[in-house]
């Protein structure tokens, strides 16, 4: 195996405990009853991946979103509902990112959108004190910022070159089975982060 010199961070589920269950439920008290085919629908007419690579502004998702509404729902309401998936951050894996930063170049890519973002800034300030996750990585991609998501092979592409990083000298770390695959595609090295898996036990 290929010298490891660049590692890439996913965030939801490597970092950061999300639960998707929670945003369902949410969405479900707000009279949202078939929130489960709503998401489904909203990921087949682009919604989702619209507003994760930045096509789209919060207030348009607020906008489309509201139009499957039941009752009188407020934007501020969405707003929650769609943030209850963000729990709390992973402190000891943070803690372990500072550990390993002078043996690897370390980067963190995410698909996320301005809404989660603005979020977890705020989740992340009042457990760290810390105002963004940026003082951990060499650079962040965010899907929403760089117009690209997972696990189309572009966004690998993209982010090898802006890092001069060499795909094979490259560790990727991801919870989710099609973006491993798509970058194992490309000939960087994976591994799939498993439930109840951390990084800090990785040996790295």
């Amino acid at each position: 195996m290929q010298q490891i010199k660049n590692i890439i961070f996913d965030l939801g589920g490597v970092l950061l405990n999300i639960d998707y269950n929670k945003t369902a439920t949410a969405f479900q008290q707000l009279g949202f009853k078939n929130f489960d085919e709503l998401f489904s629908q909203f990921k087949a007419n682009q919604l989702f991946e619209d507003l994760e690579t930045g096509k789209i502004s919060d207030e348009t998702f607020y906008q489309e979103v509201q139009k499957f509404a039941t009752g009188d729902v407020k934007q501020k309401d969405i707003y929650l509902a769609w943030n209850a998936m963000l729990l709390d951050f992973r402190i000891s894996s943070l803690d372990f990112l500072v550990s390993i930063k002078d043996k690897y170049r370390l980067f963190l890519l995410s698909n996320t959108n301005i809404i989660h973002l603005t979020a977890f800034k705020e989740i992340l300030q009042k457990e760290t004190g810390k105002s963004s996750l940026d003082g951990y990585f060499i650079k962040s991609y965010y899907s929403h910022e760089i117009n690209l998501r997972k696990p189309y092979k572009d966004i690998y592409d993209f982010i090898l070159k802006d890092g001069d990083m060499i795909a094979m000298e490259t560790l990727f770390i991801d919870d989710s089975y099609n973006n491993i695959e798509a970058a194992k595609e490309l000939g960087i090295q994976t591994h799939l982060l498993l439930a109840g898996e951390r990084i800090e036990e990785l040996g790295l």
